[in-house]
């Protein structure tokens, strides 16, 4: 650890490249020479990691807070293959509200170039144009706001400051009935209602999937519960039916559950207190006082709603009859592990479908098809881990996926999968342990619903539901699989110094009222990749020993740093922790890096 670095280390920043291009511009490309003056904040992000959705989120207030004074620049870093094309990230601008300037780097070469190795990543570049803070994972930008306070007085006193409108130039929106859908689900009526979630409203549609009934909501971010007219949802996603006929909804970016009564026409907030779930807060609890994480997607199982908790890779539940929350699954780190649920590891679970015996579940982020039974253990059916993902069928243990949204019960006790970013319905047959197609040239679907003998897909890049006749046969499309458009990293064999550098943000110090306010976990894929120095510990340096017979892998990461406002005089100081998970695909090679240094937050001393 680095603490001791000093406090505003400069960098001269690299240019800004990308092959996609510029959004949000109005076509414009834009160099740092042009941003000189202004405050850069440039925030490394894919459209598939909710971690980044997160940091979109904490961002807006402060885009409005320091609008003349501070140009906020996403640059997109594609993960997945899907991530690449250049349309995918126009829908994703659009359906994630993004209000800034994008630049689409499909090729990684600005993310090399800063150094970058984990999504999500804020990196700060003064008026003069040299990187002064790098901060990974979320919950930096109080620390970023108060580093902008600092820079903006530092540099209109030096006469570097240059105030203005920014760069952003808003696009047309499109009229279309439903923009970028997210779930749907059959009502006793013979209607289906759809989160409609651009728009931050529901919207119920006849039988036919086209004909608009009525539109739940005001179509504004916002939680107010209220008759349909003047409810507020933000970015609402997935919904299920309770046994008295009202609808549980995910309302994803308010992090809570809300209930929603068909026949009146109310809403109603069930859980969640519209703050983001944070380490440190309550895991159970009263559900209106306990805080969620981006309630993806939610199922009625075995007496209860279980919650798909996207923002912290974690099922939990909803007890109607105690009006309790509580986690069931999931440590809340990030990969894929099976067991008993207090041990088990989730990426961004994002689809949930019950059956009496099984919850099935799509875990986005390992391109994984999973289920727990009713003992509470957690098993995979399809996937392998964070990095390899496609569009393979045949035996489950060699099908592939790439990033599932959603998972739909079938009659016959098979699943069909809504593979998202391979624009395809697949079915996975727990008899035969068999992985088919079913459909394909289906736009990003998120999710579908049995109505009859037809199955109602939501093709939420089209911004419609389509009806498929459930086939006999499953479509044949060729095989392909993908690893990560990540680069490995290239490390020496025997010997590395792991080094996660964390700098308490100015005008805080590290919190040990309570004992180590640091933590570090390691752990790698395959497990024997690592020698030595897996495990849990308190310091953020820690020397890794691989072994040679090994020749790659992925370590993760995951490092957490508690920090509390430096004020003496001030009885209960503002505290705030610190987390980020990384995955870093590693290759041996006799001339690779015998130090790996992640940064957390502040700047390595030791950047050349």
């Amino acid at each position: 650890m680095n603490d001791s670095a000093p406090r505003r280390v400069r960098v001269r920043a690299p240019e800004l490249v990308g092959e996609g291009g510029w959004l949000n511009t109005g076509g414009r490309p834009y160099s740092l020479a042009e941003l000189r003056g202004r405050i850069v904040v440039l925030d490394f992000w894919t459209f598939c990691c909710i971690n980044c959705l997160h940091v979109l989120d904490e961002l807006r207030e402060l885009e409005r807070k320091h609008r003349d004074t501070v140009v906020v620049i996403g640059v997109h870093s594609p993960k997945f293959v899907h991530e690449a094309e250049h349309g995918a990230v126009v829908d994703a601008v659009e359906r994630y509200g993004v209000e800034h300037p994008v630049l689409d780097d499909p090729e990684l070469a600005t993310w090399k170039q800063y150094a970058v190795r984990a999504w999500p990543t804020l990196v700060v570049i003064d008026p003069e144009g040299y990187v002064v803070a790098q901060h990974a994972g979320e919950g930096h930008v109080h620390a970023i706001e108060r580093l902008v306070t600092e820079l903006e007085a530092e540099h209109e006193a030096k006469g570097t400051l240059r105030r203005g409108d920014g760069p952003y130039v808003a696009p047309e929106p499109e009229p279309t009935v439903l923009r970028f859908p997210g779930k749907a689900l059959l009502l006793p009526s013979g209607n289906f209602l759809v989160s409609d979630t651009t728009r931050h409203q529901l919207v119920e549609l006849e039988g036919d999937g086209e004909t608009v009934v009525r539109r739940i909501g005001q179509g504004s971010r916002g939680l107010t519960d209220s008759t349909s007219v003047r409810s507020r949802f933000n970015e609402p996603q997935g919904l299920a039916l309770l046994p008295d006929g009202s609808v549980v909804v995910a309302d994803t970016v308010n992090h809570a559950l809300r209930r929603f009564d068909p026949v009146s026409g109310r809403t109603t907030t069930l859980a969640g207190t519209g703050y983001q779930w944070m380490q440190g807060d309550a895991t159970s609890g009263p559900a209106r006082e306990v805080d969620l994480s981006s309630p993806w997607d939610v199922a009625w199982w075995r007496g209860k709603v279980w919650i798909a908790m996207a923002g912290i890779h974690q099922l939990w539940v909803y007890d109607p009859d105690s009006g309790t929350v509580s986690v069931t699954a999931g440590t809340s780190n990030e990969g894929l592990v099976d067991g008993p649920g207090a041990e088990a590891w989730f990426a961004q679970p994002s689809g949930l479908a019950a059956t009496p015996d099984r919850l099935w579940l799509a875990d986005s982020e390992t391109s994984a098809l999973r289920w727990v039974d009713p003992d509470g253990v957690v098993h995979t059916a399809v996937g392998t881990g964070l990095f390899d993902f496609g569009h393979r069928d045949g035996a489950a243990e060699q099908a592939l996926l790439q990033h599932p949204l959603g998972v739909t019960a079938l009659p016959d006790g098979s699943v069909a999968i809504s593979d998202t970013y391979n624009h395809a319905l697949r079915r996975y047959d727990p008899a035969t342990g068999e992985v088919t197609t079913l459909a394909t040239d289906l736009r990003e679907p998120s999710g579908a619903v049995l109505a009859g003998d037809d199955i109602v897909v939501v093709e939420s890049a089209r911004h419609r539901l389509t009806r498929l006749r459930l086939p006999e046969e499953a479509v044949r499309v060729e095989a392909v699989a993908h690893r990560t458009r990540r680069a490995a990293t290239e490390v020496a064999p025997g010997k590395l110094l792991l080094d996660v550098i964390f700098q308490a943000p100015a005008g805080q110090k590290l919190d040990t009222r309570y004992g180590p306010s640091t933590r570090l976990l390691v752990s790698s894929t395959p497990p024997e990749l690592l020698r030595t120095g897996e495990g849990a510990g308190t310091d953020l340096a820690r020397t890794l020993e691989f072994d040679p017979s090994v020749p790659e892998g992925v370590l993760h990461v995951s490092a957490m740093a508690a920090s509390c406002d430096d004020d003496p005089h001030n009885e209960y100081p503002a505290c705030h922790v610190h987390q980020q998970d990384w995955g870093v695909p590693v290759r041996l090679t006799e001339t690779g890096v015998d130090r790996l240094p992640l940064v957390l937050a502040g700047m390595d001393a030791q950047t050349p």
